[in-house]
């Protein structure tokens, strides 16, 4: 499907020159004389090598239409992935990097949505949020619920993120799955 530069936004997936790239960052420029262009930063999605390209804002590229598949998160061995396609019960595997920092917050059961190209799995989406208990914490110091500052804490699953003071430990927190950013308390 062919679509103008200035539309793509980051993830989409494009075609050049038989290649599928994904779009990671985008910048358009307007110099003082001449027409605008968009300098787009990519990601080659089999191999992970980054290109910039520049286009004019009005011209076209080929988007990539991308099947998605719900999918089961079922284990994880080393760094490969195991998921099973809800509709024909098979399973198989996804390497950790095609997931990306998401991967941290798989849990067992997990649904996610598998996006395909020709039967080769592209990337995997996981739910916006996701609910965690925190594990270990630093206590609150007095004064400081007043002010809007962060202290590191530890989930259940090991990773370290940033969570508001007045989350004691033991505590579970909603936290957005693409960078680990806290949400709110979990509505138990």
């Amino acid at each position: 499907m062919k679509v103008n530069a200035n539309t793509l936004k980051n993830g989409n997936i494009i075609e050049i020159k038989d290649r599928l790239w994904s779009v990671v960052g985008m910048e358009i420029s307007q110099p003082g004389k001449g027409g605008a262009y968009a300098n787009i930063t990519l990601r080659d999605v089999r191999n992970g090598n980054k290109d910039v390209q520049r286009f004019r804002t009005q011209e076209s590229v080929e988007k990539v239409r991308l099947e998605q598949d719900e999918s089961q998160f079922l284990f994880a061995d080393g760094d490969m992935y195991t998921f099973m396609d809800t509709k024909t019960y098979e399973q198989f595997e996804i390497n950790g990097e095609l997931i990306g920092y998401p991967r941290v917050f798989l849990q067992d059961g997990m649904m996610v949505t598998i996006e395909k190209y020709e039967d080769e799995p592209l990337g995997v989406q996981l739910p916006d949020t996701v609910v965690m208990e925190v594990v270990e914490c630093e206590p609150v110091v007095k004064g400081q619920t007043a002010s809007s500052s962060y202290k590191p804490g530890q989930l259940e699953n090991g990773e370290r993120v940033m969570i508001p003071p007045h989350i004691d430990a033991g505590t579970r927190v909603v936290l957005k799955t693409e960078d680990g950013s806290y949400v709110e308390r979990a509505k138990d």
